[in-house]
């Protein structure tokens, strides 16, 4: 296991948006950065990462955490795997203490199938460079097609040998369990052989580096004998979300602001040996939406390069509709007869196949025009049919302004009237919508069976927005936010949160981002101040999970222990670390345009993540408030009952009591700047 101490500084190395830019394409907004979440299909950007905080959240499926939590849910890592691949990022060396038989059973069942895939892939290695028939058969030929050694290894090129069980025999030699040699389809289901025989073998990794699965291509010219065959698919290998060489690409598609996509794996090692990076390939299969998805995280430009015949190209091109669903700008680029990209960049070099590709390649919707345009000469039916078939592209494209522009330009191209194409486009626009709608009320799913949620308080919940139908208490809104329609009158609605909720939620607040803190000025933290402050209260929280949490930070101080953010994001309470995320992660930010543009700066306070001793007063002021409110409408409903009763002692008690609470209510209120009313 990894110490504590290395743990710690594996965190303080990591740089959020550095780790996740390996995966992520995303762009400054204000402090933060901004891209499409990875953890669900989206087209407009709510995927945030707070540099400053190292933490993101999704704001639109509510996937939040720090950088362990990134990995853990993108790349399937345990919490230990998690720390060296940042370990590996960040060139920490790890120290590791002797770990249990427990311990590494369960570390190797966790990295069961990439520890076997792992192994295979040396072991092909192994086969291709230190035997004669490796060197012979297999290294011959790649360096036949122009690879280099440096190229071979950094695409984890290898050959499996014609015979039939030597990677099983290695295998059980080396005390690998044939169970998980079946499981990623290295060895039949019997287990008798080997599933790649007399194949150069080609690894397939994921985005972080892992050999997810293996392609074989045979040695032999035999037709009965497929050219190449596919590890199946497997817990670690999803066919339909994996792009061949996206690993290598990734940062240079990101770069360039373009993903090129070719048919082959030799096109894309070929490119990639010439210094053109940004490729991938499909693997001979129509792109998925998984593919695609894949794609516009790094770029929303997409350009396709095509060697095929015109009835191949067609047939590829039905399947391109889902890229425009995706909101990705497609280029086609046809390469001269007798070309593939692998063979073209052989002849002609590097420089001359992105000046060509460059030159030659054209809009996806104009391309697909002009290939069917000259089917259609002198017969008015078919040119019917490819006036439906290009509509009905145009119409998978989500951005109507986009849309627009594609219709106006088609008119001319198809001398048809722009009113018709725009007519049939929103006719099958509305067919989509409509099967969308019965597709939905066929198959409900479990959240529509809840009841509604209430609507958002102002003030209560950092990630809603300002509503105009939404209360706010006096005490926090001042004026009607800027945003707000002037003639706007909020009203209270029918529920919300009772009690302390929202003070209770401050406090918390408080302790999770600036618990750690030292006051200026004072020998004691944030923490320490709050909890010692309200410690009479700990048992009297509104809230039970707010009160769990604050009850955790007083026994954690008490026992001479602290706590930062980072302690409540991988807190081992799933409810906890939500709510962590929550109160870190905030879509908005302080303008700098105030100072910069109107030269407007803050006078009076410090910047919001410098304010805490300013901000933990006052919360504690509004915390106080409202228990001593509370105590109010207790203590008053006594009165009314001694009152009843006639009990005139007891009543007399009490009206004292009553008014020293008062008091005390008023003090507080005067101290926080806030207007009661009541008795």
């Amino acid at each position: 296991m990894i110490p504590p101490k290395q743990v710690q500084e594996i965190l303080d190395a990591t740089r959020i948006e550095e780790v996740i830019e390996e995966f992520v394409s995303l762009r400054r907004r204000g402090v933060n950065l901004i891209g499409l979440c990875p953890f669900h299909g989206e087209r407009t950007p709510s995927f945030n990462v707070n540099p400053a905080r190292n933490i993101f959240k999704c704001f639109g499926c509510g996937k939040a955490g720090d950088a362990i939590t990134f990995l853990k849910e993108h790349e399937n890592l345990t919490y230990p795997e998690a720390l060296r691949w940042l370990a590996r990022k960040y060139n920490i060396e790890i120290q590791e203490v002797e770990r249990t038989p427990e311990q590494l059973a369960e570390m190797q069942l966790a990295d069961s199938l990439y520890i076997v895939n792992e192994f295979a892939l040396q072991h092909f290695q192994q086969q291709l460079f230190d035997t004669d028939e490796g060197k012979s058969v297999a290294l011959a030929y790649f360096r036949k097609r122009g690879l280099r050694e440096e190229t071979i290894r950094a695409f984890g090129l290898g050959y499996a040998p014609d015979e039939r069980d030597l990677l099983l025999r290695k295998a059980k030699s080396t005390g690998h369990n044939p169970e998980l040699l079946k499981k990623v389809g290295l060895c039949s289901q019997d287990g008798g052989r080997d599933f790649f025989r007399a194949r150069v073998m080609f690894a397939i990794h994921n985005l972080s580096g892992k050999v997810a699965a293996f392609a074989g291509r045979t040695m032999s010219s035999e037709k009965t004998i497929p050219k190449y065959i596919n590890s199946p698919e497997t817990e670690i290998y999803v066919k339909n979300k994996i792009l061949y060489g996206a690993f290598q690409a990734k940062k240079a598609i990101r770069q360039q602001d373009e993903c090129l996509l070719v048919e082959g794996y030799m096109d894309v090692i070929s490119l990639y040996q010439a210094c053109i990076e940004n490729v991938v390939a499909s693997s001979g299969t129509s792109l998925t939406e998984g593919q695609l998805q894949l794609i516009r995280l790094n770029t929303q430009n997409l350009k396709i390069l095509y060697d095929g015949d015109p009835a191949g190209i067609k047939a590829a091109l039905r399947g391109l509709d889902l890229a425009l669903e995706q909101d990705l700008n497609v280029r086609i680029c046809l390469l001269p007869d007798g070309h593939d990209p692998d063979s073209y960049v052989q002849e002609f070099g590097g420089e001359q196949f992105k000046k060509f590709t460059t030159e030659n390649a054209k809009d996806f919707i104009f391309f697909k025009t002009d290939l069917l345009l000259g089917e259609t000469k002198g017969d008015p039916i078919k040119r019917a049919g490819l006036v439906k078939d290009i509509v009905s592209s145009i119409a998978r494209i989500p951005d109507p302004i986009k849309r627009s522009v594609y219709l106006k330009e088609c008119s001319a191209l198809l001398e048809v009237s722009e009113q018709v194409l725009h007519a049939e486009a929103n006719k099958l626009i509305g067919q989509t919508i409509k099967k969308r709608e019965e597709k939905a009320a066929r198959q409900p799913s479990a959240a529509s069976d809840l009841p509604p949620a209430p609507p958002p308080v102002y003030g209560e919940d950092p990630f809603f927005p300002p509503d105009p139908g939404a209360y706010f208490p006096p005490s926090e809104a001042g004026d009607l936010p800027p945003d707000w329609p002037q003639d706007s009158q909020p009203s209270r609605p029918a529920e919300r949160k009772g009690g302390a909720e929202y003070q209770e939620r401050d406090i918390i607040r408080l302790l999770i981002l600036f618990g750690s803190h030292i006051l200026p000025n004072e020998q004691i933290s944030v923490g320490e101040y709050l909890l010692a402050d309200i410690e009479e209260s700990l048992g009297d929280f509104d809230n039970p999970l707010y009160g769990r949490v604050a009850a955790e930070c007083h026994a954690m101080l008490m026992d001479g222990k602290t706590f930062d953010q980072h302690y409540f994001i991988q807190h081992e309470s799933a409810e906890v670390a939500n709510l962590a995320i929550d109160l870190l992660a905030e879509p908005w930010e302080f303008s700098p345009n105030w100072e910069a543009m109107w030269n407007y700066p803050l006078q009076n306070q410090p910047m919001p993540e410098r304010n805490f001793p300013l901000d933990m007063k006052q919360a504690l002021d509004r915390f106080k408030l409202q228990k001593v409110q509370k105590m109010c409408g207790i203590n008053l409903q006594r009165v009314q009952n001694a009152s009843k009763e006639g009990d005139h002692d007891a009543m007399i008690r009490f009206m004292k009591i009553q008014q020293k609470l008062n008091e005390t209510r008023n003090e507080i209120a005067l101290r926080a700047g806030t207007v009661v009313f009541g008795k």
